[in-house]
């Protein structure tokens, strides 16, 4: 038994060993393409020239692709998604996702490949994940006696908004190609080691709601306050009010995030304006706290402004901006607990580690179809562990100082992804 062991051990060890050599040398064309990426981001809902890179390379690789898949039903707007089918005999249909979109940010990092895109930036590392899906669509192409069934590489469009996800599902995207067996994912992380892979089991991006208030007063002069409803004032009540939902309403060990990240109203200091728009966003994992929460949000700005006098008639108006929703990303625990295995065996247990959930939110579980295919989203550290170990602060995804590690955050990205296809398609 112990002999077999060690002879499983040494086949494992030379079956991975090719797939690091092969990466090592696509590793310098995968570094110039997340630099060309990096350099040239496009918003949501605006990458033509990086859906047409993609699309491109995929090509190139022998890929059957299709490109301006999507359907955002609104006038003058165009899905550039791409979908890559490769299929190699009889077996599973493995999805393999990447997202493509940029954020309205202005680059600091001070790269020699920075942004030359003012005010957009690749702050999310969506160019990172381009790069993996080429990398990993490389290796699978190369070694396609190792795999068999169907490998749907798909390039999304618009994740920023959650909204790419489901104009592709929009297009019947299953129906015109394939219905996965299994969908996967993998997401650059600002707090890892670079090349460090993580998962989580279950419930692992939260459910994200985007609210709208608008706190209608009766304005006025503003040192006549006694003639008018003030709906600063109210806003300010309803500002630190929304908060007891969640240390007060709800428990704890449920999580909530309610943040309200926008304030607008009023023109000038001696004005009282009729009206204050918040801008939240909402965090929840469960159904039913997501249920419960969203109601409580639409009561509590309408009691304070009852019990300031607010007429009827200029109650507070809550909206959901069911565009902006999204569910939750849950992690199918059988599929994530094998493909952990899969990693563990073959990059290492110190590689590959468990993480708690996030309360940030994707819409990638739309291609998951409710729970009816089985998905997963990993996780590959992208920091310096050198800047780790000093205590330095690390910026956040959405910053404008967030600058990840290329070559390693790459290299494990591609061999997680590789090594995940390889297991559901062994």
């Amino acid at each position: 038994m112990k002999a077999l062991a060690l002879i499983l051990l040494a086949a494992t060890t030379a079956a991975a060993q090719p797939i690091d050599s092969m990466i090592e040398r696509e590793l310098p064309s995968l570094i110039d393409t997340y630099k060309t990426l990096h350099t040239s981001p496009e918003v949501s809902m605006q990458e033509e020239k990086t859906s047409a890179m993609v699309a491109t390379q995929l090509r190139a690789l022998g890929y059957t692709v299709a490109d301006h898949i999507g359907d955002y039903q609104q006038a003058g707007k165009t899905c550039y998604g791409v979908v890559a089918m490769m299929k190699n005999g009889d077996g599973p249909v493995v999805l393999v996702r990447t997202d493509m979109d940029a954020l309205p940010v202005q680059e600091q990092t001070g790269l020699p490949y920075a942004s030359r895109i003012a005010n957009v930036m690749h702050a999310c590392g969506h160019d990172i994940h381009m790069a993996t899906l080429i990398g990993t669509a490389t290796i699978l192409a190369q070694i396609k006696d190792r795999w068999h069934g169907t490998v749907m590489l798909i390039g999304q469009p618009a994740e920023e908004v959650v909204q790419g996800a489901a104009a592709m599902m929009r297009d019947r995207l299953y129906e015109r190609f394939a219905r996965p067996t299994y969908a996967i994912a993998i997401h650059d992380n600002s707090s890892l080691p670079a090349g460090q892979i993580a998962y989580c089991p279950g419930f692992f991006m939260a459910n994200t709601d985007a609210v709208n208030i608008t706190i209608r007063g009766l304005g006025g002069h503003g040192a006549r306050p006694e003639l008018t409803k003030d709906p600063v004032v109210v806003a300010a009540e309803v500002v630190l009010a929304l908060q007891t939902i969640v240390s007060r309403e709800n428990s704890p060990l449920d999580p909530v995030v309610v943040t309200v990240g926008a304030i607008h109203g009023g023109t000038k200091r001696n004005i009282i304006p009729d009206e204050v728009s918040l801008l939240l966003t909402v965090r929840t994992f469960k159904p039913e706290v997501r249920k419960r929460v969203l109601a409580s949000i639409e009561r509590v700005p309408k009691g304070i402004a009852l019990a300031a006098g607010i007429p009827d008639d200029r109650a507070p108006i809550v909206e959901i901006n069911r565009a902006e929703s999204a569910d939750a990303t849950y992690n199918d625990p059988a599929l994530t607990e094998r493909l952990a295995r899969a990693l563990k065996r073959d990059m290492g247990d110190r590689n590959v580690v468990q993480v708690d959930p996030l309360m940030v939110s994707e819409d990638f579980g739309r291609f998951g179809l409710d729970g009816k295919i089985p998905i997963c989203m990993l996780n590959v550290g992208a920091v310096d562990p050198a800047k780790i170990a000093s205590g330095a602060r690390l910026p956040s995804l959405h910053s404008s100082e967030f600058a990840p590690v290329p070559d390693a955050t790459i290299r494990g990205a591609v061999k997680a992804m590789t090594l995940s296809v390889l297991e559901l398609l062994r």
